[in-house]
């Protein structure tokens, strides 16, 4: 599974000094040693002192503690720690066998369950968004909208969805018991203990179909390294099949990385920007659009509360630049970008790093992007009126 908002990686390098002559040395050597001296004497994690601290606890831990240490366990424990002492719920520290499964899931497969989470802004649950045709939770009878309680009987409240998705990719064990909850047509709800065994999972992050009177319907679930591959193909079987108009679904589309949102932008888009990035230096790094394949169709793109980052971004670019319109609900709202980090050893930090900007300068975090049409989705959830609604709209388009 994958949930974990992706947006860049940039390999980590080390620094290398180079000789200098005359005063240039001078210099390098008195701003090593004030280095130097800093490290010594400093108090942050990385000084000599945090250093003696952590060796003073794992002495101790090897001397007295009676239960059995894996000690790259701590290790990568402590990595962890360092991050979460941040208090950004966006950064993080991942070890190289994360950092491996993360690769494979952006690749299009992985081992898994075969669903995609999400988390209910207003009340924190967590819900199966999506089940993966073929995947042993759709095998094994899990549904798209089922609430999901517990994992192995430890409750799930609370926990970000990473965390959750890192428990289930760290069990030994090949079967995961899902506590779920399932609305009835009566109101009420169905609890659940459902047994899915991890197996390989193939994803396909789009999907379409024609909903007839030239209307296609494009579905987009998550931005990853197959998304724009897909898409295209997408795109232009509807085109085959007579396509006049278009619905592009990005409701419960949670994100994901930076070039796939972008390379999909670039096959509806005019010539421009599609969105900027700016530091805490106030450097600003810039993606744009040839506009060689702009959309000529009239295009509506569904979206709701659910809908962050990347989708916000396609949202964003599809708004200010005018080809199209958007119904549903207010957007998430999270404007900001993190950064991997690839360490030596194949592990990998992630770290905000900028906030990002649609085209006309508009830094929706926070706030989300409001869309041009308000539909709420219906409280039965029998009906779809949001997709109603885009239908409808999009009929009246010229």
């Amino acid at each position: 599974m994958e949930f974990e908002e992706q947006q860049e990686k940039k390999e980590k390098r080390g620094i290398h000094w180079k000789s200098f002559a005359g005063g240039a040395v001078c210099a390098v050597l008195l701003l090593a040693a004030a280095a130097a001296a800093l490290w010594f004497t400093g108090d942050g994690p990385g000084s000599l002192k945090s250093a003696a601290k952590v060796a003073g606890i794992s002495q101790i831990i090897d001397s007295v503690y009676m239960g059995e240490i894996d000690e790259q366990k701590l290790e990568d424990s402590m990595y962890a720690g360092l991050m979460a002492g941040l208090e950004d719920p966006y950064s993080r520290y991942y070890s190289r066998e994360e950092c491996e499964e993360e690769d494979r899931s952006n690749a299009g497969e992985y081992e898994g369950l075969g669903v995609v989470l999400g988390q209910m802004k207003d009340t924190g649950e967590v819900v199966i968004v999506q089940c993966y045709d073929g995947g042993s939770a759709a095998e094994a009878g899990v549904q798209a909208g089922d609430i999901l309680y517990a994992v192995d009987g430890e409750s799930v409240e609370g926990k970000e969805l990473s965390e959750i998705s890192d428990a289930i990719q760290e069990k030994e064990e090949k079967d995961v018991v899902l506590t779920l909850g399932r609305s009835q047509a009566d109101g009420s709800e169905q609890r659940m203990d459902i047994t899915v065994t991890k197996g390989p999972v193939e994803m396909n992050y789009v999907s379409g179909e024609m909903l007839g009177d030239g209307i296609g319907y494009l579905a987009i679930t998550q931005f990853t390294g197959v998304t724009s591959e897909q898409f295209q193909e997408t795109y232009q079987s509807l085109k085959d099949q007579g396509m006049e108009r278009l619905i592009i679904d990005l409701r419960d589309n949670p994100g994901g990385l930076l070039d796939a949102v972008c390379e999909t932008l670039r096959q509806i888009l005019p010539e421009g920007m599609i969105v900027y990035m700016e530091d805490k230096a106030g450097n600003r790094e810039e993606y744009t659009c040839d506009g060689e394949t702009p959309i000529d169709i009239p295009l509506v793109v569904l979206v709701n509360e659910n809908s962050a980052s990347a989708s916000e971004i396609f949202a964003g670019a599809v708004k200010d630049h005018g080809v199209g319109t958007l119904v549903g609900t207010t957007t998430f709202g999270k404007g900001i970008v993190q950064t991997y980090y690839r360490l030596g050893d194949g592990s990998e930090i992630k770290l905000t790093t900028a906030k990002y900007f649609t085209p006309n300068g508009n830094n929706i975090h926070g706030t989300g992007v409001e869309p041009d049409v308000q539909v709420e989705a219906s409280e039965d959830g029998e009906t779809d009126v949001q997709l109603e609604k885009a239908v409808e709209v999009v009929k009246e388009m010229e």
